[in-house]
């Protein structure tokens, strides 16, 4: 059973930054893709960012590139967010997925195991 847990967020003033983990374990397949979405209230849930599972590949939203980089601690199974220059508009639950497969998925429905999110707070 693959499981997810987030962690690291929290509330920052604009402009701040914070750093998320999303920590795996469970997984039996070795090629595969993490995404970041959030969710805002009342808001559908989107994409943030993605990476392989290598680490070689990485995919962002426009709204958050150049702010936010995606890494991975493969002796970990940990996926890192690195979110910097936070506006209130970022502010969401954070979620983290993973598609059994070599893409950085775009759309929800290309993952198959999330998190629970963790709540991101920006005040302006």
């Amino acid at each position: 059973q693959v499981q997810l847990v987030e962690s690291g967020g929290g509330f920052v003033q604009t402009g701040g930054s914070l750093s998320l983990s999303c920590v795996i374990s469970g997984r039996t397949f070795s090629t595969y893709s993490v995404g970041w979405f959030r969710q805002a209230p009342g808001k559908d849930r989107e994409f943030v960012a993605a990476i392989s599972s290598g680490g070689s590949d990485s995919r962002y939203s426009d709204s958050v590139k150049g702010r936010f980089a995606v890494s991975i601690e493969n002796t970990k199974n940990t996926v890192y967010l690195q979110m910097n220059s936070l506006k209130p508009e970022d502010t969401a639950v954070y979620l983290c997925a993973v598609d059994p497969g070599p893409g950085l998925g775009y759309y929800i429905s290309e993952y198959d195991y999330w998190g629970q999110g963790t709540q991101v707070t920006v005040s302006s």
